[in-house]
């Protein structure tokens, strides 16, 4: 024996035309459901607010009338506002949860044939959430000249999975967005690759601040670049693209360049000038290394985040511009909100969605593929196709993936030591003597140690891109080694121990502690600068 079939719908104040003297000529979509003859319905739970009280008892006799054993039950909803989406939603969503439903015993269909466009699309959202377990039914208009005014009506399934064509597109569409990101590079590292798809998913979904961490040459920048250019292509962004390095940034001229200045704001301000904010109104901006903003431009730059608005140097008239923010750091914000230089406030605002870039020696199986990326490129630049003979790209993969390859720069490493095998073979060719010749220089470059780990992993951790680049090799090689025991030690004591346990047998006070801090505080290194080290040292 069939389950009863139970019918959900508003009624149709003026398609329903219950007062019409001729009205069993004309279609009507709400009595037309009990007059088809394919669909029995034997019970219609229909929907109106207090001022359709009438037209329902009409409609109800109506079909009582031509469909005896349709039980039709009437339910009061109420809409302040029938064009308002939020207000029909949860006037919809708080009767159907008041509703008893018995899956087990009846079947459910939603009729979306009456009501306003806004109704119609709340009740498929509920209908899809299964927050009510039915399908949804359309009623039509009959074909002109037909014999009668009964029209038809026609069961939508939302079971996507039965539609393999389209939910084929979807998941096509879905990786084609994510080989966009990854700039059609065939990378194979796993945790790269759901990382990727995840940017995906977010940059399409959400217009919150993104955060992306990682060190100099993970590619932050040109990550950044092609999820504007996805959100374009999907006409989420009308605005330009717009970049800045926060550490190029100074003083005023920090100020002037993010939030633009007026005439005469400060000495040398001769005309005005519209900043990188105001410049991303519609668009994306990204600010790199963004942990070496001073805290007045932070300020500024979470009013503007929150409230659209800023103030231009200057000036007293508010400037409003809204973008979506991408920031990018090498540096570990949150060691730098314990030291007071980056603020809470901010972090919280731009931690919504934060992604960690990891180094090329972290998925040394995607050095390949972007070996071959690379070789691609400079085609594309240069106009002229260099390839491996095979002797040379097996030499040169071995010393690349092997212990020797520290990588310390990342991609930008990789793209500088391709740019120069390039450049210099001959007839587009690279041979091993090439390849022999590069591995030197990078040997030479990486400090010549072929077991030692990256020599700036941990300086680039604590200073900024622009400090590392300025220490002297002597410094950068001994200050690298004395960061990397106080990332696995508990405090800086412990860390002194294990450093000076030589020469501290020679002295009568044996301070540590002190020797350390005084050392660590030529390079500007604090003790809250080495928490967020440990930190970052003890993630799984």
């Amino acid at each position: 024996m069939p389950r009863p079939t139970v019918v959900l719908s508003l009624l149709g104040l003026t398609k329903d035309r219950a007062f019409r003297a001729d009205r069993w000529n004309l279609w009507r979509p709400t009595v037309s459901l009990a007059q088809q003859e394919h669909l029995i319905v034997d019970r219609l739970e229909l929907l109106s607010e207090k001022k359709g009280k009438a037209i329902a008892d009409v409609v109800a006799e109506d079909i009582t009338t031509t469909s005896p054993e349709t039980e039709v039950r009437h339910h009061r909803v109420t809409f302040r506002d029938p064009w308002d989406f939020a207000d029909v939603y949860e006037a919809l969503s708080t009767w159907a949860e008041s509703y008893e439903f018995d899956e087990e015993n009846e079947d459910y269909l939603i009729h979306i044939t009456t009501g306003t466009h806004v109704a119609q699309i709340c009740w498929f959202l509920l209908a899809e959430s299964r927050r009510v377990p039915a399908r949804l039914i359309q009623t039509s208009p009959p074909r002109p000249n037909a014999k009668n005014a009964i029209g038809t009506a026609r069961i939508i399934d939302l079971d996507l999975s039965r539609y393999d064509r389209l939910a084929s597109r979807f998941e096509r569409e879905q990786q084609d967005a994510v080989a966009f990101l990854k700039a059609g590079i065939p990378t194979r590292n796993e945790r790269f690759n759901a990382l990727i798809e995840r940017i995906e998913t977010v940059a399409l979904r959400s217009e919150a601040p993104i955060l992306l961490e990682g060190r100099t040459g993970v590619g932050k920048t040109q990550l950044a670049g092609r999820i504007y250019e996805l959100k374009h292509q999907k006409h989420q962004v009308q605005g330009p693209f717009v970049q800045v390095n926060c550490a190029t940034l100074r003083g005023d001229s920090a100020m002037s360049t993010l939030f633009g200045h007026e005439k005469g704001a400060f000495t040398g301000a001769q005309t005005k000038r519209k900043g990188l904010l105001q410049s991303a109104d519609q668009g994306l901006l990204f600010l790199d290394e963004i942990g070496e903003l001073g805290l007045d431009e932070q300020a500024m730059l979470l009013r503007a985040i929150e409230e659209g608005v800023f103030l231009p140097l200057g000036s007293d008239k508010p400037v409003r511009s809204e973008f979506q923010l991408i920031a990018g750091t090498n540096r570990d914000l949150r060691a730098q909100v314990r030291s007071g230089s980056f603020r809470e406030d901010l972090l919280s605002r731009i931690d919504l969605w934060a992604f960690e870039l990891p180094s090329l020696r972290d998925r040394i199986e995607d050095l390949e593929p972007n070996l071959d990326y690379e070789l691609s490129r400079f085609e594309h630049d240069h106009g002229r196709r260099v390839t491996f003979n095979k002797e040379a790209r097996e030499r040169f993969l071995g010393f690349a993936t092997g212990p020797e390859g520290h990588w310390s720069g990342n991609f930008r490493d990789l793209n500088a030591s391709i740019t120069r095998l390039a450049t210099l073979s001959n007839s587009g060719r690279i041979d091993r003597e090439l390849v022999d010749e590069e591995v030197q220089r990078l040997r030479r470059a990486w400090g010549g140690a072929s077991n030692r780990a990256d020599q700036s992993a941990y300086c680039e951790r604590v200073l900024s891109s622009d400090q590392v680049d300025g220490l002297d090799r002597f410094d950068r090689i001994q200050l690298e080694d004395v960061l990397s025991v106080c990332a696995r030690t508990p405090n800086l004591s412990a860390a002194g121990r294990e450093l000076f346990a030589e020469s501290r047998q020679q002295k009568a006070s044996k301070n540590d502690y002190s020797r350390l801090a005084k050392y660590l505080e030529r390079f500007g290194i604090g003790r809250d600068d080495l928490t967020g080290l440990r930190d970052r040292s003890n993630r799984p």
